[in-house]
Formats: structure tokens, C-alpha cells, sequence
């Protein structure tokens, strides 16, 4: 008797979880369609080219970047503490590291080779010289001024209070880091206890907010085509550079649809039905342009659509945030190469290789900012004395590269928090 009502009991709960994972495929497929209703009707809106309606889309879309710039620097901060201090005792946290680590060098080396065989396949010619004179004007006067040197030297804090008053993402990862593996290493305790129980309580009001935020997103994404269609529509993108562009692009296109898939199946993932359930998450990174802004929307349909562990994925996707840059580092290297060669520089096989290598270390140091992978090439080729006028031509079609690039980016993150979870489920049954 007392064996059937056991029997009885777990039949019920396989049904009422078989109930709940049914109404959670039917929401997503909404919320799915719901999203590129939006895109539609945004597009749409935006070829009609009203002034008026241009500038309440653009208003429209500013207020969700901001929004999401200010839920991300939190995000990232609490999401690392939490996750360390919890699990900073456990065998599981180097492995998680390690594993992290390795996939986003890889796949990072990975978008960077194919850069480079596109651009040795493509080879793309030198411009005028007086189209590059001219571009150096178009180069924005804030970025031109800073060197790499100083980039770096500004992810070490010097104080508390800059850092998030800056957002500079990396200087808040090291800090968090540093904050999660102290409160790891602490006394048990009720001074340990209370400040764990804050930590996660702030982290659990964020992520409400974070719900509500995404609950009224379709109006931001119809706002965000809109931009989108409007700068197409003007002509923002069509000064396009021919070959240089198809390298970027075509690049990006190998390492979004072929590079990553075969990373997936190579760890028994569906890299179709990955992509599907990460859809939100790739669909906000295209049009915010900023991977640490989307940040809280990738940790969401991790956890909820593609079913990645939470101490996981609130350990991996903040870190990948700022490390994982796959889109980036064929942006440096490819865009580097093109200068190079626009200045007369010899580039032999060694050479691209050695810039191969300083094109991922630079990606990896690179924040999940807007306009971030321009001001790494901008400071690159400034300190070889490349004719940087070529950054002031790219520009314009700069936020269209810059959209893909993210979107990719994104899409990467989610890739190696997926493969790290499913090496720790195997390690774990």
C-alpha cells in the first residue's frame, strides 16, 4: 500500500513537471513571435522616414539601452560575488573556470583564423590616398587621444566608487572576484551569513526587475528596428568598403552559422534548437550593441529557455561578457591588416600570425561596450603609425559591423556556458 502512494506520488510530480515544461514551451514561442512582430513593425516604421516618429524611436530605444547599461553594471557585480561565495569551497569552481577559459580561447582563435583565411582568400585592394587623408577627420577626437597602454591601465581600480561610476566592466569583474573568493574563504559564521544573505537578496530583487524590464521589451525591439531601418533607409550603410566589409561580414556569418555549431556538436548539443531557445538574448545584442548591456537577458534565457545550471551560467556568462570576444578579435585583426597594408607595410605570413595572436589577447581585454572594438584597433594602429584615417572611412558602417559583432558575441557566450554545463553534468552522473 505504502508502495503504491510512493508510486502514486512520483507519477503525479513527472506529470505536473511534464505540465509545467509544456506551458514553459508554449510561453517561449510567444514571447518568440511577440519579439519579431516587434522587429516587423519596427522595420516597417522606420521606412516610412516621419521625422516625428524617428525621434520618439530613438527616444524609445535610448531609454531601453540606459536601462539595460543600469541593470547590467549590477548584474555582473552581484552575479560573480554570489556565485564565488557559494561555490568558491567547492572542486566545481576551478572546473567551471577552467573550462570557461578553454572554449573562449578557443572559439575566440577560432574567429580570428577565419578572419584571417577570409582576408588572404578576399584580399582586400588599398583605398585612395586622399579618401584616407580625409577620414582622420571623421575619427572621434575622445578615442584617437588614449593608447592602449592606458586602456589597461585602467582596469586596475583605484577606488571603489569609479569603477561603477564608469561601468568599466573589467574593473568591476576584479573587484567582484576579488569580494566572492574573500567571502568564500571566510569564517562560517552570522557576519559571513548576513552579508551572503544580502548579496543574494539584491541579486533576487535585480533579477524581478530584470523580468519586468524583459516583460515590456517587444515595445524597446520595435523601437530598436526602427533606428535600425531609419540609418539604413538615410544611407548610413550604404558607403559600404567592398571587400574589406565581405571579409568582416563573411567572417562573422562562418563563425555565427558553421565555427560555433560544430563547437556544439562537438559536445553532443543541438546547435539548432541552442540557437532557438537563445534567440531573445542574440535578437537584444544585435540591436543594443553592447554584450554587458545584454547581459541580464542572456543569463535569463539561459537559465530559463536553454535550461544552462544557474551556477553556471551567473559564473560563466559574466566572465565570458568581458573575455569571450569572438566578434572583436576578427574585427582587430582583419581591420588591422587592412591599415597595415594601406600604409605600405609589408604583411608576411608570420607577421599576420603574430597579429593573430595580439588580436585575441586584445579582444580578450576588450569591455562589452559600444564602439569597444574600434577603440582597440584605433589604439593599435596609432602606436604602429598605420594611417588611421582609414578608422574615420569605416565608421560610418561601423554600427552595422558593430550589431553583428555583438550578436555573435552573445551567441558565443552562450555556447560556452552550454558546453561547460553539459562537461559538468557528464562529470557529475
Amino acid at each position: 500500500m505504502r508502495y503504491n502512494q510512493k508510486k502514486d506520488y512520483a507519477m503525479d510530480n513527472i506529470h505536473q513537471d511534464n505540465s509545467q515544461a509544456r506551458q514553459n514551451i508554449v510561453k517561449n514561442r510567444r514571447q518568440l513571435v511577440l519579439w519579431i512582430g516587434a522587429l516587423v513593425v519596427g522595420a516597417v516604421l522606420g521606412v516610412l522616414g516621419w521625422g516625428w516618429l524617428d525621434t520618439l524611436m530613438n527616444f524609445i530605444a535610448t531609454v531601453y539601452t540606459r536601462l539595460f547599461q543600469f541593470l547590467a553594471v549590477p548584474t555582473i557585480v552581484l552575479a560573480v560575488m554570489t556565485t564565488l561565495a557559494s561555490i568558491g569551497d567547492q572542486k566545481d569552481t576551478g572546473r567551471i573556470f577552467r573550462h570557461a577559459v578553454t572554449y573562449t580561447l578557443l572559439t575566440t582563435f577560432a574567429a580570428a583564423a577565419v578572419g584571417l583565411v577570409l582576408f588572404l582568400l578576399v584580399r582586400p585592394g588599398n583605398l585612395p590616398a586622399q579618401m584616407v587623408s580625409g577620414g582622420q577627420a571623421a575619427i572621434p577626437k575622445a578615442l584617437g587621444g588614449e593608447t592602449y597602454y592606458d586602456h589597461i591601465l585602467s582596469v586596475v581600480p583605484n577606488n571603489l566608487v569609479q569603477p561603477f561610476l564608469e561601468a568599466n566592466v573589467l574593473s568591476l569583474l576584479l573587484i567582484a572576484a576579488a569580494v566572492g573568493i574573500a567571502l568564500a574563504k571566510m569564517r562560517q559564521g552570522e557576519r559571513r551569513t548576513t552579508v551572503l544573505n544580502l548579496l543574494l537578496g539584491l541579486q533576487d530583487l535585480l533579477f524581478m526587475l530584470i523580468k519586468g524590464l524583459i516583460w515590456t521589451l517587444p515595445l524597446g525591439i520595435m523601437a530598436f528596428a526602427a533606428q535600425l531601418s531609419a540609418q539604413v533607409t538615410a544611407g548610413v550603410a550604404a558607403a559600404s568598403l567592398g571587400r574589406y566589409v565581405a571579409v568582416i561580414l563573411g567572417g562573422n556569418v562562418l563563425q555565427f552559422f558553421v565555427v560555433l555549431p560544430l563547437f556544439l556538436l562537438a559536445r553532443g548539443l543541438n546547435p539548432i534548437r541552442h540557437l532557438g531557445r537563445m534567440m531573445p538574448a542574440v535578437l537584444m545584442a544585435f540591436f543594443t550593441k553592447s554584450s554587458a548591456a545584454t547581459l541580464p537577458v542572456t543569463m535569463e534565457t539561459a537559465e530559463k529557455r536553454a535550461g544552462v545550471a544557474p551556477k553556471v551560467s551567473r559564473f560563466v556568462l559574466p566572465i565570458c561578457t568581458t573575455i569571450n570576444m569572438n566578434g572583436c578579435a576578427a574585427f582587430i585583426l582583419v581591420t588591422s591588416l587592412f591599415v597595415m597594408q594601406n600604409g605600405g607595410i609589408r604583411l608576411t605570413l608570420p607577421m599576420m600570425l603574430l597579429w593573430l595572436v595580439i588580436a585575441v589577447i586584445s579582444a580578450i581585454g576588450n569591455a562589452g561596450v559600444p564602439m569597444g572594438c574600434y577603440f582597440l584597433t584605433l589604439s593599435l594602429m596609432t602606436g604602429q603609425g598605420a594611417p588611421v584615417g582609414i578608422m574615420g572611412i569605416i565608421l560610418p558602417i561601423y554600427t552595422i559591423i558593430d550589431m553583428v559583432e555583438t550578436a555573435e558575441n552573445v551567441w558565443s557566450d552562450s555556447c560556452v556556458a552550454a558546453m561547460t554545463d553539459k562537461d559538468l553534468r557528464r562529470v557529475t552522473h
